[in-house]
């Protein structure tokens, strides 16, 4: 039996994991990340980086670099209603220094936070390694057990921190209590071409046929159709042609493009959830980012959350586990500190659920915009509101370390 021995383990490389794992190390503590695929390369993730995520790694130094790969910007927010537009938010007033959304495939997001996390020592990342259980010493958890492709691997640890989705096997294992909220959507993904002529366009267009999320990702447009909980197998059995033709009824401007949806395999159902552990630790083993909350598409605001808990985590936790320390309390503190803004934006998605999405996708004929969507339209200052919920989010984390200086020379 191969054991290995560690810090923390963390399962799961996504966004939470990875960026609490750089975070650890960088703090002298030696960590091991499991990453059940052997790379990052998986469409249809969340790209959405917002100006809080992209403060964070200016204060960390690592924000020139990051920039460095491709990338869009969204500078404003507006939705079409029934062929008017409305704006609803203005990213341009924040008190950052990026002003903005960036676009940016998840993959080179992750790629990048490991190439900056493998420059410690004390950082390790297991590809093709997944968490199967908990070990749990007298109510104790002391570390996962592991499958890779040479078998069994256990390992022991300090602190073991579930990272890994909101399909978690860990927080599974930990018999923690999951309140399930609900969510009256699921949501067809797929890329659309996109030719020269075509102009930007507002990132929600609402019609009688329903809603789809079109973002701009300089070649290609990435587009979001929800659609309510358990009608995908009908949708699916009324033919792709049939589905083009819902697409292109919503964004006419796409009548060419969904053309080149010729199969089912170019569209990726995303089934959504909305829940959160009402505990998200026990003693030795704390969860974060999905695996505490499971958010809504709705806003895209899941990364940036998921980056939140990290950077709080590695704050709270990370001089008691540097000290072989850690306590239940230090884990309790992470709960006091994120469960507040994760649950606030959950309700504030369940809202949008029930008065935006949901008469959107069952009106029976062309939908009139909202009165706060006519508010915040009519109002830029209302905008900039909008824009610090949705860049900002509730209680936003910072990493500071005096007795470094540090500064990034790419701002707007």
């Amino acid at each position: 039996m191969r054991m290995l021995e560690t810090q923390c383990v963390i399962s799961g490389g996504g966004p939470a994991g990875l960026m609490t794992g750089y975070l650890l190390a960088r703090q002298g503590i030696d960590v091991i990340v499991l990453e059940k695929h052997a790379d990052f390369l998986r469409d249809f993730r969340g790209d959405t980086i917002h100006p809080s995520t992209l403060e964070i790694f200016h204060e960390l130094g690592l924000l020139d670099e990051l920039l460095t790969r491709p990338h869009q910007k969204i500078r404003q927010a507006s939705v079409t209603i029934s062929g008017n537009n409305y704006k609803i938010a203005d990213f341009g007033q924040l008190p950052t220094l990026c002003k903005y959304v960036a676009m940016m495939p998840q993959w080179d997001f992750l790629d990048y936070l490991v190439k900056a996390a493998c420059e410690f020592p004390n950082f390790k990342l297991l590809r093709l390694t997944k968490a199967v259980n908990l070990i749990d010493q007298d109510g104790q958890i002391a570390g996962v057990n592991a499958s890779d492709k040479d078998g069994h691997l256990v390992i022991h640890a300090d602190l073991t921190i579930a990272a890994d989705g909101r399909d978690s096997a860990l927080r599974d294992a930990s018999g923690l209590t999951l309140d399930d909220i609900g969510a009256p959507i699921d949501v067809f993904w797929m890329r659309l071409p996109k030719t020269p002529s075509q102009a930007p366009v507002s990132l929600g267009q609402v019609g009688s046929s329903g809603f789809l999320v079109q973002l701009d990702r300089g070649d290609y447009w990435q587009c979001a159709l929800p659609f309510q909980k358990g009608e995908a197998d009908i949708i699916r059995a009324e033919g792709i042609a049939a589905f083009r033709q819902r697409v292109a009824g919503i964004a006419p401007a796409l009548s060419t493009s969904v053309a080149s949806l010729t199969s089912w395999d170019q569209v990726k159902l995303l089934t959504v959830q909305v829940n959160r552990l009402r505990t998200w630790w026990r003693d030795g083993l704390l969860c974060i980012g999905d695996a505490a909350h499971a958010m809504s598409p709705v806003g895209g605001v899941g990364i940036n959350l998921a980056i939140q808990d990290a950077v709080a985590t590695a704050r709270l936790v990370g001089p008691s586990l540097s000290n072989r320390a850690i306590r239940s309390q230090h884990l309790a503190q992470v709960q006091k500190r994120r469960a507040w803004p994760a649950s606030m934006t959950q309700n504030a998605q369940v809202i949008a659920h029930r008065f935006v999405l949901m008469p959107a996708l069952t009106a029976k004929s062309s939908p009139r915009a909202p009165l706060f969507i006519k508010l915040l339209n009519g109002f830029p200052l209302l905008r900039v509101i909008t824009a610090r919920a949705l860049g900002l989010g509730l209680r936003p984390e910072h990493w500071k370390e005096p007795a470094e200086s540090r500064s990034s020379t790419i701002q707007n």
